[in-house]
């Protein structure tokens, strides 16, 4: 087989770096009794038709998504109110003349009528956050710092590394940004994959084409639907995207090249995370999780199919791996969100229900688990053990929670640890929580907000 034609195709033979597991498949389907039924409202965060990928390679999945038609994607019949920030009212957090820190709760809210909140990434006191305004905003103290704007394609995924940002679109492409050092506020688009150069290269050569569906062929270094999830090794500079065609596809970050691309699911993969340990985990909403374990460097690069995880009716939505890479966590369209231990060779190890509607997005940090969702709120899970609690429960948004980031908050002498998390939503809003792993359930939200327009 040629070598093109070899990065292109599904690798599915078995490998020998995963131990057989122990009889637990009874546990790689939800219980049906715990399914959640979907309100009309809420079909697209449902996500079982397989539509979602689409026939017509001559439009974006967001023309004809369910996304489109949510009732928090309607156009306003107002004029859009400049951005403003919401946050702790300023006459409770005043003693004796000092300013006194909210230690836990809400701690205010970023609010634009521009456009849904679809990707969020967090570094230091800087947060990234991309919209369907095509627009990148830059935020610092709950202010605005600074905005790029790319000229197509809305940003479903943002992903820091380095003095990079790495934005995956709408349009299929990935966006490589680059802060300038001398003055921070200033980002210059550096790349594109894939590169011009590359596609009209690989474009002369039959071979370099690929079916994509019903006998229409693209190239397959390019992907032909919107990317939904991207990921990074910076030990290897590879970088990983997934996408709506089904595919994901593996980048060398230092030469924009792709080196492979892989057919990994029926439907539209959701999500994808990679690990150092060579393994890469993708979620698609065929209702499948599979593992891919990476083999080989360079152009000889190959990703096999190890195992499947789960595979039930459910679409996929998210998925994400705990900072130990002990435990990883998928979110269903059902509202539940299941778990395998990496200890145990990745062997199921429950269900976490604490959701009335679908799960669109999670992020690990220290021993706690978040995940947002369709209901609205978003669940603080903490890992004692090999068992999770929900810890808490974080209300506040009017819309469906879309995407979350958490940073490490600076240390301040005390010895649990503390998180500032960030949720966004199709509410049009950024909120901004600080959580402790001692939280108590109680702590919902924060105190009334203090709207200040700028």
């Amino acid at each position: 087989m040629q070598e093109d034609e070899r990065r292109s195709t599904t690798l599915m033979g078995d490998s020998p770096s995963l131990p057989p597991k122990g009889s637990n498949n009874g546990m790689n389907k939800s219980d049906p009794n715990l399914a959640a039924s979907f309100p009309s409202s809420d079909e697209e965060f449902n996500n079982r038709s397989s539509n979602v990928s689409g026939d017509d390679l001559n439009r974006m999945s967001g023309e004809a998504s369910p996304m489109a038609m949510s009732p928090w994607n309607q156009a306003s019949p107002f004029q859009p109110s400049p951005w403003f920030t919401t946050g702790i009212d300023n006459s409770n957090s005043q003693k004796n003349g000092t300013q006194v820190n909210q230690t836990e709760g809400l701690v205010g809210s970023l609010v634009r009528e521009e456009g849904h909140i679809y990707s969020l990434a967090a570094t230091g006191d800087l947060l990234y956050t991309g919209s369907d305004s095509k627009n990148v905003r830059v935020w610092r103290n709950l202010k605005e710092f600074t905005a790029f704007k790319s000229n197509s394609g809305l940003v479903k995924a943002i992903i820091l590394s380095g003095d990079r940002i790495f934005t995956g679109h709408q349009d299929g492409k990935v966006r490589v940004w680059k802060k300038n050092k001398k003055d921070p506020k200033y980002h210059k688009r550096v790349g594109t994959f894939p590169t011009l150069f590359d596609i009209l290269k690989s474009s002369m050569r039959p071979k370099n084409y690929v079916e994509v569906k019903r006998k229409t062929t693209a190239l397959w270094i390019k992907h032909c639907d919107a990317i939904s999830s991207l990921s990074i090794d910076e030990d290897e500079g590879l970088l990983y995207s997934g996408s709506w065609d089904r595919t994901f596809k593996v980048w060398k970050t230092s030469n924009s090249k792709c080196l492979e691309s892989v057919k990994a699911h029926e439907d539209a993969v959701n999500s994808v995370v990679s690990t150092k340990s060579g393994l890469v985990f993708t979620g698609s909403a065929d209702g499948s999780v599979k593992v891919w374990k990476r083999e080989g460097s360079g152009k000889s690069m190959k990703h096999n199919h190890v195992e499947t995880l789960l595979n039930q009716e459910c679409a996929v939505t998210a998925l994400a791996v705990s900072e130990t890479g002990l435990f990883v966590y998928c979110g269903l369209s059902d509202g539940l969100v299941n778990y395998w231990e990496w200890e145990k060779e990745l062997a199921h190890g429950g269900l976490l229900k604490g959701h009335k509607l679908a799960v669109l997005c999670l992020s690990s940090a220290g021993s706690l688990l978040f995940s947002g969702s369709a209901d609205k709120t978003i669940c603080v899970w903490k890992k004692e053990g090999n068992q999770h609690n929900c810890l808490s429960v974080l209300t506040g948004h009017t819309g469906p929670v879309k995407c979350l980031a958490v940073e490490r908050e600076a240390e301040k002498g005390s010895g649990d640890a503390k998180w500032v998390v960030y949720s966004g939503s199709l509410d049009k809003s950024v909120k901004v929580w600080n959580v402790s792993e001692k939280m108590s359930p109680e702590m919902k939200m924060g105190s009334s907000e203090n709207i200040v327009r700028y």
